[in-house]
């Protein structure tokens, strides 16, 4: 069993159904135990971004929306664009319904979570606060007399942090942007990540107050920008978003209760109730960062002396980053017909296409169990194609280097739970001028067969793999050609950068809890380097994500799958930590939140007028 399979088995584990369950049980109860405390998050957390409460003399280092801000910049990325196209992708409509579940319950918990570590942060360098999970154990613990327990479980929870910090908020990041910049502009991935390792570096190495400044401005343009697009096309169709919306919640609900399993149409092959919930869970999870107790570290950092506060700041991320930015993606490749899409192009006849059994490169010998495609060239795309790709008059439409899949009947789909099955390929010109697929394998026990149509006719399509960003930009391309291609460049470097420099600074309040009892010239060094390794790793993925072999071979070394996986272990095993932290100190948290809401509510929190809004972006308002 290799090194990728071992992961797999224990992401398997980490998110199973019982990790499911103690997350919604942990969301019901709080937002029980806090009297639906989401309310408060979308009334009064907006007076205090507002900067209703700002007061310069508070210990921190950044004001209420900056510390939101830089909380979004790590949870409003990639997950918006490129992780709700994978849930669609591969659960369906229904995954949506489950990313609204969770993130409904998410505000709870993030709330709570963030009271805790406002609770616990340390304060010694007001200009320089330190907070999240870690702290909250180690110094919970210590009360208790058990200080040794609470430093280890810290210590496993920062690992997990750094693990999570590199994968998902780094590497995963610098591919999305590189694979989408190449794919729409043919620029190499490594120019991409030079001009990202430059950006990011300069921005991190300023620390906590030049992220909080830099989030503050990207934040609410990234947004605004995606958010004015997004309704657009929805207004373009806004016939079928009352449709769409229904089948969310039907394809979301079990069949016990009047739900049903989202057909397998065009591209999409299908998802079943479970899969659905699975993806919409995890693909929330990773968006908003719920019950991760990672932004928790980005809220530390507020300038506040009432701990209560900023836990109901904090609530509000979820709402924005998955009912509000989410739902809007989620919809747009809905409506658009992106996730079910028709093939690019059809081969005329059976005798075109040919499953045959792949044969090792080296030795001749046919491989056991696996399987692959023989075609000849590839037709001219459709017109529908063509004219969503902008594709000039008496060009094909096909592009060098560009994934597709067929779609055969096989063994059962791991991500999905059907028996539909893809074998991707790549596209290039031949010397004769004709576009060919090098067609790579596929593992089944089953001898594939073609797929049979709804007409009963055999499925002889071949489809463009829109993964991740790209499926969105697919979407937007579809209703106005040449949109997504533009929106999502944007939208993608934009959000990037934001998610890499908040992420680098909880992997550096990680490093601290390590090295910060050895005197901050440690600390200090032990910052300084894991902040290169980090800006490092951007470049490097890059590297690993261009194709190494030749035109013969175009597996990359770092694919999304593979990274996916090593961000799916840390936020699983985030979770795991995080979660049982929360219960032990929830009390205490719950105890201060409806203690500050009884003062709210007897008039006894001293608040001002609101300042100018740019006085609050730029947090001159706490100077």
């Amino acid at each position: 069993m290799g090194l990728n399979d071992i992961i797999n088995s224990i992401n398997g584990v980490l998110f199973s159904q019982w990790t499911v369950y103690a997350l919604l049980l942990t969301g019901l109860v709080f937002t029980a135990w806090s009297f639906v405390g989401q309310y408060r998050a979308l009334t009064h957390g907006i007076a205090v971004v507002r900067g209703k409460y700002d007061d310069s003399n508070d210990p921190g280092a950044i004001n209420h929306f900056q510390a939101l801000s830089a909380a979004l910049s790590a949870t409003v990325g990639l997950g918006n664009i490129a992780g709700v196209a994978v849930a669609v992708a591969l659960g369906g409509p229904g995954a949506i319904f489950w990313m609204w579940i969770i993130g409904i319950l998410g505000m709870a918990i993030k709330m709570t979570e963030v009271t805790q570590s406002m609770l616990y942060r340390n304060t010694d360098d007001p200009e320089n606060p330190h907070g999240g999970p870690m702290f909250v154990v180690k110094k919970g613990f210590a009360e208790w007399g058990l200080a040794p327990i609470g430093t280890l479980i810290g210590g496993i929870f920062v690992v997990t942090l750094i693990i999570s910090a590199i994968t998902g908020g780094n590497m995963f990041q610098a591919w999305n942007v590189a694979d989408i910049t190449f794919t729409y502009f043919g620029i190499p991935q490594v120019v991409t990540g030079v001009v990202l390792t430059i950006v990011v570096g300069l921005v991190i190495i300023g620390g906590i107050k030049r992220i909080g400044a830099v989030a503050g401005r990207i934040v609410p343009v990234m947004c605004a920008l995606y958010v004015i697009a997004a309704l657009v096309v929805l207004f373009a169709n806004i016939a079928d978003v009352p449709g769409m919306l229904g089948l969310i919640v039907k394809s979301g609900l079990p069949s016990f209760m009047g739900g049903s399993d989202a057909d397998a149409t065009g591209a999409f092959l299908g998802g079943t109730f479970g899969y659905a919930a699975m993806w919409g869970v995890k693909r929330a999870l990773f968006s908003s960062e719920a019950g991760q107790g990672s932004s928790p570290i980005a809220h530390s950092a507020a300038k506040t002396d009432e701990p209560v506060r900023e836990g109901v700041v904090a609530g509000l991320e979820p709402f924005i980053d998955t009912i509000v930015v989410c739902t809007l993606t989620a919809l747009v490749i809905l409506s658009t017909g992106a996730y079910n899409r028709g093939s690019e192009a059809d081969f005329i006849g059976a005798n075109e296409v040919r499953i045959v059994q792949a044969v090792d490169i080296e030795s001749g010998d046919a491989l056991e169990n696996t399987w692959t495609l023989e075609t000849g060239a590839l037709p001219r795309m459709s017109a529908e194609s063509r004219r969503i790709r902008q594709t000039p008059e008496n060009g094909s439409g096909w592009r060098e280097g560009e994934t597709v899949f067929f779609i055969v009947a096989a063994d059962e789909d791991p991500n999905t739970g059907r028996d539909l099955r893809k074998i991707t390929g790549t596209v290039s010109r031949d010397d004769n001028d004709l576009w060919q697929v090098s067609w790579n394998t596929l593992e089944s026990e089953m001898v594939p067969q073609f797929r049979e149509s709804i007409d009963g006719s055999v499925d002889l399509g071949v489809y463009g793999d829109y993964a991740g960003a790209s499926m969105t930009a697919y979407a937007f391309d579809r209703q106005f050609p040449g949109l997504g291609k533009w929106l999502v460049s944007i939208a993608a470097w934009l959000f990037a950068i934001s998610t890499m420099i908040s992420w680098s600074y909880y992997g550096e309040q990680g490093i601290y809890y390590f090295f910060g009892s050895r005197g901050d010239k440690t600390a200090g060094g032990a910052v300084f380097i894991y902040k290169i390794i980090y800006a490092g790793l951007i470049l490097l993925t890059t590297i690993l994500a261009m194709p190494l072999f030749g035109p013969e071979k175009k597996a990359f070394i770092a694919t999304d799958h593979e990274l996916d996986m090593w961000t799916t272990l840390g936020l699983g095993v985030m979770l795991v930590a995080n979660i049982p932290i929360m219960w032990i100190f929830g009390a205490k948290a719950m105890k201060a939140y409806h203690e500050y809401i009884g003062r709210l509510k007897r008039g006894e929190l001293d608040s001002h007028s609101a300042p100018k809004v740019t006085d609050v972006v730029e947090g001159k308002d706490v100077e």
